[in-house]
């Protein structure tokens, strides 16, 4: 069984959390950023999956949930969303928002619910993701953390 620690991302992670963000097809608009709050998941010195926090005052955009193909079904992406989820509450982001067009059906499994695009937090729907990375058949969702 592998070992795998779920981590605040640094700074020297990036190269490879793009990697993942290009192999997934996910937008890399803005992730350097948004990785400042983000977390990855790590096989020994290897980063496998990533998720990101962009804060917006009270609300948080959760983008860039990633899992290398070769580690999918085992557990990894809640974990990281759960970690992610930790650090929105801990950075005082009371509702979390998301956009995806390939995981609709995973999300909801996770608590998150189908909303209106226009129902963002109005910080939220003016973030690149919303305006400009993500394509308006995007699916948005929220989530307000416990």
């Amino acid at each position: 069984m592998l070992l795998i620690a779920v981590e605040r991302a640094r700074p020297a992670d990036l190269p490879r959390i793009r990697a993942l963000l290009e192999a997934a097809g996910l937008p890399l608009d803005g992730a350097d950023q948004a990785f400042e709050t983000g977390v990855v998941a790590r096989v020994g010195d290897e980063v496998v999956g990533a998720a990101a926090v962009e804060p917006f005052g009270p609300a948080g955009l959760l983008r860039s949930v990633v899992v290398a193909a070769d580690h999918r079904d085992a557990g990894i992406g809640r974990r990281l969303v759960a970690a992610a989820e930790g650090l929105a509450r801990e950075s005082g982001i009371r509702d979390l928002y998301l956009l995806t067009e390939t995981a609709i059906d995973w999300f909801p499994r996770l608590g998150y619910q189908v909303i209106p695009r226009d129902a963002a937090a109005a910080a939220v729907g003016q973030s690149i993701e919303f305006t400009t990375a993500c394509a308006t058949t995007a699916v948005a969702m929220r989530r307000a953390p416990g």
